[in-house]
């Protein structure tokens, strides 16, 4: 079957009914018409750019390119987890937390998959690694900054449980391990109902899209089951990691709490 063929006017008429949308937030003073147009904006330009950039990206096909474009991928994903959180941790912690713990779980997950399940030669191939790694990274972000979110926000408001806990001669894992579970837990949620709505609910996008653009629906599912698994592990794996990261911070080298280690919150 052949692939219909997008026409920039269609896509302009699309942006029309967003704007639309955003009107109708401003009238009813929902305060996010401001952010659904940057939003909106940024989608645009953002994506007209990646598109851009892949082409030539996939005509060079170097290792190079592609670790580079990665780093930029992960160096964005950091800020962003750090931009998320309300309560952030001082200096340099906000944004190295996030993006160590992405950087080991994400490209991890992402080699191994290129290297045993997927296969491709070379393995690095820009059209497998690029999609996967901007995936997999998407959503560790979206699991990391709800982990780090909720485990910095826990902390100050049952600080007086902590400390209290530590004052009994508990040990600061333990002190803090009802909140890294729920800190944990919040990471990871996403990822699962997701899976648990897959098929059921909602046909997830890269299958819609594969299945647009003239795959068979066979393979497409193939796909779908497979990137849903890695995106899920590579979740997981991101925030467990962010959240002992974090919650080692939260307390010095003599386990009193240092709240003082945290910004105010933001926004």
């Amino acid at each position: 079957m052949e692939v219909i063929e997008l026409s920039w006017w269609q896509l302009g008429l699309a942006v029309v009914l967003v704007l639309m949308l955003s009107l109708l937030a401003f009238q009813a003073r929902l305060g996010i018409s401001r952010s659904l147009l940057i939003a909106t904006l940024r989608t645009v330009v953002q994506l007209a750019l990646i598109a851009l950039v892949l082409e030539l990206l996939f005509s060079v096909g170097s290792l190079l390119w592609v670790g580079l474009m990665a780093l930029v991928m992960l160096l964005l994903a950091g800020r962003e987890v750090m931009a998320r959180q309300k309560r952030r941790f001082s200096g340099g912690w906000a944004y190295g937390i996030g993006t160590l713990s992405m950087f080991i779980s994400s490209f991890s997950i992402a080699v191994i998959t290129l290297l045993v399940l997927i296969g491709p030669s070379p393995w690095y191939t820009p059209q497998y690694a690029i999609p996967l790694l901007g995936m997999l990274l998407g959503n560790t972000m979206t699991g990391v900054a709800l982990s780090l979110d909720r485990l910095t926000e826990q902390a100050w408001q049952q600080r007086q449980v902590i400390e209290n806990r530590l004052m009994l001669g508990q040990h600061w894992t333990q002190a803090v391990m009802p909140i890294r579970r729920e800190a944990m837990r919040a990471g990871m949620i996403p990822s699962i109902n997701a899976m648990a709505a897959a098929g059921i609910i909602s046909l997830p996008g890269m299958m819609t899209g594969q299945i647009l653009a003239g795959t068979p629906p066979a393979l497409a599912v193939k796909y779908q089951i497979l990137i849903m698994l890695i995106i899920t592990l590579g979740t997981g794996l991101g925030a467990m990691l962010a959240v002992m990261a974090g919650s080692r911070r939260l307390f010095d080298a003599r386990q009193r709490l240092r709240l003082d280690r945290l910004h105010a919150p933001v926004g």
